[in-house]
């Protein structure tokens, strides 16, 4: 699953970019999913409590589900972090409008120059939106691609930029690359590093919950490892060479 992100301010072009990013990908045959960041404080899909889901709400429903004939709505009681929201999306590329916290390559939108260099960090790799209309060329060394104008040159281009967005780990946490995952994600885009220096998408251990495959730092990882080896090389049967598996139920 390839990601890339669309952030800018308000009524710069963001959902635009979105739809023809969709589009273009969808015609190429790709699946295609998308997030959309609300920024709303007082924002919520089924506001009104006495509606049957909001009723189960507020009888405590942790997590509600409403079901009809064309459509599923999945509701969560809680912010959900962009790596929780990721987990539920199969699909060859998801497209994020307006989220901040993803390590992802990003595409800028804005209004004019001020409001670009406002959000233009490491990991951005274009300009678009409204600013697009009326400039060419690029922007403080970053490519300028007018979506209406030039929606194949935009496609082919998140084809050959998104990649799978990296976690969120800091340098004194993890580090195996010499970066925190932050500025590893900054380094991909830029084609200063290769995605496969992330050490989590290499992992020698594996962790599976509920069939979803956990992603652990180095130094977990070892820890997990050292304290199954050392009950299995105690028992009938172990082998170096073996391969050992760890079930158990909670």
């Amino acid at each position: 699953m390839k990601v890339i992100a669309v952030n800018g301010t308000s009524n710069s072009g963001k959902t635009t970019i979105c739809e023809v990013i969709i589009k273009g990908l969808r015609n190429k045959g790709y699946s295609v999913g998308s997030v959309k960041e609300i920024h709303c404080l007082d924002f919520a899909l089924d506001p009104d409590l006495s509606t049957n889901t909001g009723r189960h709400k507020v009888a405590g429903s942790q997590l509600v589900t409403a079901r009809a004939f064309s459509e599923t709505d999945i509701l969560y009681q809680s912010k959900l972090s962009m790596e929780e929201i990721l987990k539920h999306y199969d699909y060859d590329y998801v497209i994020l409008e307006g989220v901040p916290d993803c390590n992802a390559p990003r595409i800028i939108t804005g209004h004019d120059e001020q409001e670009l260099q406002e959000r233009i960090d490491d990991r951005a790799i274009a300009i678009s939106g409204v600013f697009a209309n009326e400039h060419l060329g690029q922007f403080s060394g970053l490519p300028i691609f007018n979506a209406m104008e030039e929606p194949k040159a935009l496609v082919e281009f998140v084809e050959k930029k998104a990649f799978r967005p990296l976690p969120s780990f800091d340098k004194e946490c993890c580090g195996e690359c010499g970066y925190s995952c932050r500025e590893l994600a900054g380094k991909i885009a830029q084609n200063e590093a290769a995605h496969e220096d992330c050490v989590l998408f290499r992992q020698d251990v594996e962790l599976f919950m509920d069939g979803t495959s956990v992603e652990m730092v180095p130094f977990v990882q070892a820890i997990l490892k050292n304290a199954v080896l050392a009950v299995a090389s105690e028992l009938r049967g172990f082998k170096k060479q073996s391969k050992i598996e760890v079930r158990f139920r909670i």
